[in-house]
């Protein structure tokens, strides 16, 4: 942990877990102790974010006159680049998603549309979940799928962050001049889809799971303070592209547990 290892740290958690959940009531202690843990360290690096600016504003005025104003054209090409790849994900993955489970479009974007929006503006998957909450019931999905289903899915599906954390550690190294073989770029796929997990509460946490990844892969932990300085823009797509992921997740369970959409009314296939 000291070194910053986060693969292994992962691997630790998984294991521990796993103990404290065969143990049963036992690990209670062990377990609270972690939950209050992590919530303190979330405190705490919202604490930190608050000085981020100034921060920010130093290293870039640093880079800038270092390196020329030409970097903030490398900015500018990992912006269109993340929004583009959202949207492919978007209508290329969602899409075919939607169409394999039979998922009505049209009802669908009228729910999503305003928390969309929502998590866009203020970048934050917590400020719209009420009203996705409330919207996915409307459409028709009954309450405990979608109780259930996307507040689990902000913890564990996380689609946009785990995209904008690829690509911004892909950046990192290209700006550190260091090549990365698709062995490599593959298995820091792999470990930030497992590290994201759990940070869409917090914001800017995903730097702070950039920071310790890019220590892990030998990449310079500099690049994070560069990319801080565009961060706000990639962060909005991001936020309303996981809470767009986890609507649909949502919408896909309902249908696999036979749920039929309709206006505003649900019935359940008798199997069920």
């Amino acid at each position: 942990m000291a070194r910053g290892d986060v693969l292994q740290i992962v691997v630790f958690s998984f294991l521990f877990g796993a103990a404290c959940a065969a143990i049963g009531l036992k690990a209670e202690p062990v377990v609270e102790f972690c939950k209050s843990l992590s919530e303190v360290m979330f405190r705490y690096t919202k604490y930190v974010m608050y000085l981020a600016p100034i921060g920010v504003g130093a290293a870039m005025a640093h880079t800038i006159g270092a390196n020329g104003i030409g970097v903030l054209l490398g900015l500018g090409k990992l912006v269109l680049t993340l929004y583009g790849a959202l949207l492919i994900f978007i209508f290329l993955v969602l899409g075919t998603v939607a169409v394999i489970a039979r998922i009505p479009l049209r009802p669908f974007v009228r729910a999503v549309r305003e928390p969309f929006i929502l998590a866009f503006s203020t970048a934050s998957s917590e400020a719209a979940l009420p009203l996705a909450l409330e919207n996915l019931e409307l459409m028709g999905i009954p309450k405990h799928i979608v109780a259930f289903v996307l507040p689990t899915g902000y913890s564990f599906n996380l689609d946009g962050s785990t995209l904008y954390l690829s690509l911004a550690s892909v950046f990192v190294a290209q700006a550190a001049g260091i090549h990365m073989p698709f062995s490599q770029q593959l298995l820091m796929m792999l470990t930030l889809m497992l590290t994201s997990k759990g940070v869409a509460a917090v914001p800017r946490a995903s730097l702070v799971i950039l920071a310790g990844t890019l220590a892990t892969f030998g990449l310079p932990v500099s690049g994070v303070a560069l990319i801080l300085g565009a961060d706000a823009l990639m962060d909005m797509a991001r936020t309303s592209v996981n809470l767009l992921g986890n609507c649909m997740a949502t919408a896909v369970v309902a249908r696999w547990e036979g749920v039929e959409f309709g206006e505003g009314r649900t019935t359940v296939s008798e199997s069920i």
